[in-house]
C-alpha cells in the first residue's frame, strides 16, 4: 500500500475515500440538487487461502460531492487497518524546472579509456517535474546503451539522496536509493527481453533513454521535503557474476527547491499548508523484509544447511493479501550441483549467502494471525465457494477420527506450492515441429496433470497447476479438478519427473486442452469444456528441454527445510507464532512423505 499510494499518481482522475484492493459490498448514490453522495458498505476478503479473516468486516465510509468543488470525506465504521486516503487529479502538463547539478570532474585520459562510455558518469542532474515529481537524470561520456541491447544486463544506474553527508557516499543504506537497473522480464529459464526499470521508494518504473541520457522520475521518498537540503551522489555498477562498481559521484549538497510531497499526514494539515497538486496518505502495516536479507540472516547464523526456508511472523507486513510469493537461486542440494532440464536455471547463490545448498524460499513472512496459519477454519461455516477450505469440511472431516479436517490444510497449500515451485512449472514440450509451453510459472489449466500419490482426496490436480479432465471422447471435456490447490494437493507425475523423484519410464502420457469453451456441466456439477487435445509424453518434453539431470537414482532425495519465526527487532516469537509454526511444521513433513510416495524425506532441523 506505501508503494501504491504515489502509483496512483496519473492513471486516471480518483477520488480516494479508502482505497484498499479486495473489498468487496455494496455502493450507493444519492443525488441533490446541490450535492452527490456516495456511500460504501464493504468487508475484506473472507475465507480464503490469501485473507486474513473467516467471517465478513464491517467498513461503511462516504464520499460527499459539493456543487461549488468542495469534496467531504465521512467514516461510521472502519474495520480494515490498511488503505489510500486522497484525491488525484490529473497533473501531467511536463513544465520542468532544475533543481541542481552535479558536474563531474574531467578524468584522466587513461582513467576514461578503462570505464566504458556508457558507464562513465558525467554529469547528474535533479529537476521538478509539474511541481510534483522529481526526475533525475545521469549523463555519461558516451550514448546510453539502448533497452533491447543485451548487454544491459545487470548494469545499475544508482543515484543517492541523504539528509546528511554520507561517509561512504552512495550505497544501499542510503537515506533514498533510486536504482535504474538493466534486467530481462520473467520467461524461460527466468529471463526475457532486456529492458531497464527503475526501483526505489516513490520512483516510477518507466525509464527513459535519450542519447548520453537516461532518467527516471517519482515522488519525494518519505521523510524528504520541499526545501530539505539534501546530498546527491550517484554510482554506476558493470555487470558480471560479482558485479563491480565503476564509476561514482561524491555526495554533494543541494536543496530541494519547487517540488511537493504528496504523501501527507492529511490529519495534520491546515487550509494554508495547500494547494496540492495530488494529495494522499498511505495507512499500512510494516514493510517487508528483503527475502535475500532473511536468507542470509539464517544462512549465516546457523550454516549453509537448508534445501528451503519458511517465514512465519507475529507481526502484519505491507500486503493486501495473507500468503507469499516464491524464490531462490536454485541450489543443488548438499552436493551443490546444478538441475538441469527443468525449464529454469541456477543463478546468483551468492546473493542468497550460499555456497551452492540454498534452493528456494517464501519472498516474505506469513503472518500469524491470517487464515492460512490457524489450525483449523471455525466451526459451522457456511461455504459455498469451492476455493475456500470449509466448502470442503464434510468431505475432509471423513478421514479423520476427530470429526475435523486435516490440521493447517492451507498451510500445505501455501508451502506445497511454493516449495514446488523449485522445480515447476517451467518446461514446454515439442510436440512435432511445435514447441508447446506448458506453464510458464503455474501449469495451464488445460494440462492434463492428475496427482501421483494423493494427499487427502481420490482425484487431486497438480498443487501446481493444470487439472484433471476426463475425455468424453465427443471433442467435450470434463473438469473433474481445477487449477486451484485448494484444499491441499499433491504433485502430478510430471512435477515429481522434474523434482528427481520418478524416471521418465513412470510418466504417463497426458495432454493439454486448449482452446477451451464452456459447454455445461454434468450432473455432479462438474464444468464442461470444448478443446483442441493434443497428446504430450514426456520424451516431448524432454526433446524441449533435455533430460532432467541428476537423473533419478542420482537425484537428491532427502530434503531440509528451515521454518523461521520472524519477530520485530528487540521482541520474542509469541506463544502462538510458536504453536502454529511447530503445527505446520509437522505437517509438512507428514505433507512431503505422502506426495512423494515415500520416495523422498523431509526435515526442519536447525542443527
Amino acid at each position: 500500500m506505501q508503494q501504491a499510494g504515489s502509483e496512483l499518481i496519473n492513471t486516471i482522475p480518483a477520488i480516494s475515500v479508502f482505497f484498499k484492493p479486495r473489498l468487496s459490498g455494496t455502493r450507493y448514490l444519492k443525488e441533490d440538487a446541490d450535492r452527490a453522495v456516495i456511500t460504501w458498505s464493504l468487508t475484506e476478503p473472507v475465507g480464503g487461502i490469501q485473507d486474513m479473516t473467516w467471517t465478513p468486516t464491517v467498513n461503511r465510509f462516504q464520499a460527499v460531492l459539493h456543487k461549488d468543488g468542495t469534496i467531504d470525506f465521512n467514516y461510521d465504521e472502519v474495520h480494515a487497518e490498511d488503505a489510500i486516503v486522497g484525491v488525484y487529479p490529473m497533473v501531467n502538463q511536463g513544465n520542468e524546472e532544475e533543481i541542481g547539478t552535479i558536474d563531474v570532474a574531467k578524468k584522466p585520459a587513461a582513467e576514461n579509456t578503462a570505464v566504458p562510455a556508457h558507464l562513465d558518469i558525467k554529469r547528474v542532474k535533479l529537476a521538478a517535474v509539474d511541481n510534483l515529481f522529481l526526475k533525475v537524470t545521469v549523463e555519461t561520456r558516451g550514448p546510453v546503451l539502448a533497452e533491447n541491447d543485451p548487454a544491459i544486463m545487470g548494469i545499475a544506474y544508482r543515484v543517492c539522496l541523504d539528509r546528511t553527508a554520507p561517509a561512504a557516499g552512495c550505497t544501499q543504506n542510503s537515506d533514498a536509493v533510486w536504482t535504474i537497473q538493466g534486467g530481462g522480464g520473467r520467461g524461460r529459464g527466468g529471463v526475457g527481453t532486456p529492458h531497464y526499470n527503475a526501483l526505489g521508494p516513490g520512483v516510477l518504473p518507466a525509464v527513459k533513454v535519450s542519447g548520453n541520457n537516461i532518467s527516471a522520475e517519482g515522488t519525494l521518498p518519505a521523510g524528504f521535503n520541499a526545501g530539505d537540503p539534501i546530498f546527491l551522489s550517484a554510482t554506476v555498477q558493470a555487470p558480471g557474476a560479482a558485479p563491480v562498481t565503476v564509476d561514482q559521484v561524491s555526495p554533494h549538497p543541494i536543496k530541494l527547491a519547487g517540488i511537493t510531497n504528496p504523501a501527507v499526514d492529511l490529519s495534520s494539515l491546515k487550509k494554508e499548508n495547500g494547494p496540492f497538486p495530488v494529495v494522499y496518505e498511505t495507512f499500512h502495516y510494516m514493510k517487508p523484509p528483503r527475502a535475500v536479507d532473511l536468507t542470509c540472516s539464517v544462512i549465516n547464523a546457523l550454516g549453509d544447511k537448508f534445501d528451503m526456508l519458511a517465514y512465519y511472523s507475529d507481526f502484519r507486513i505491507d500486503n493486501p493479501e495473507a500468503g507469499t510469493s516464491s524464490t531462490g537461486p536454485l541450489g543443488g542440494g548438499p552436493t551443490g550441483g546444478a538441475v538441469t532440464g527443468i525449464g529454469a536455471n541456477q543463478r546468483n547463490l551468492a546473493s542468497s549467502c550460499t555456497h551452492g545448498r540454498f534452493q528456494w524460499q517464501f519472498i516474505q513472512p506469513v503472518y500469524v494471525g491470517a487464515n492460512q496459519m490457524q489450525e483449523y477454519p471455525p466451526d459451522n461455516l457456511n461455504e459455498t465457494n469451492k476455493h475456500n477450505i470449509a466448502a470442503y469440511a464434510h468431505q475432509l472431516a471423513e478421514r479423520t477420527a476427530n470429526g475435523k479436517i486435516p490440521p493447517y490444510d492451507y498451510a500445505m497449500s501455501q508451502i506445497g506450492h511454493e516449495m514446488g515451485h523449485r522445480w515447476s512449472a517451467f518446461v514446454s514440450a515439442k510436440v512435432g515441429d511445435e514447441t508447446i509451453q506448458l506453464g510458464p510459472t503455474h501449469w495451464a489449466r488445460g494440462l492434463q496433470a492428475p496427482v501421483a500419490f494423493p494427499y487427502q482426496r481420490p482425484t487431486e490436480a497438480s498443487a501446481m497447476g493444470g487439472g484433471v479432465w476426463q475425455d468424453n471422447f465427443d471433442g467435450t471435456f470434463t473438469q473433474l479438478d481445477d487449477d486451484y490447490y485448494v484444499p491441499a494437493t499433491g504433485y502430478s507425475y510430471l512435477d515429481l519427473y522434474l523434482m528427481g523423484m520418478i524416471s521418465p519410464a513412470e510418466v504417463p502420457d497426458f495432454f493439454i486442452l486448449r482452446n477451451l469453451v464452456p459447454v455445461g456441466s454434468d450432473s455432479n456439477g462438474h464444468p464442461i469444456f470444448k478443446a483442441d487435445r493434443t497428446k504430450i509424453t514426456i520424451q516431448n518434453v524432454i526433446a524441449a528441454e533435455g533430460p532432467r539431470l541428476p537423473a533419478v537414482d542420482q537425484a537428491q532425495k532427502n530434503f531440509n527445510t528451515g521454518m523461521v519465526l520472524v519477530v520485530e527487532h528487540g521482541k520474542t516469537p509469541s506463544s502462538k507464532l510458536i504453536e502454529s509454526v511447530n503445527g505446520i511444521r509437522e505437517r509438512w513433513m507428514d505433507y512431503w512423505t505422502t506426495t512423494t510416495g515415500h520416495r523422498s524425506t523431509m526435515t526442519t532441523d536447525p542443527q
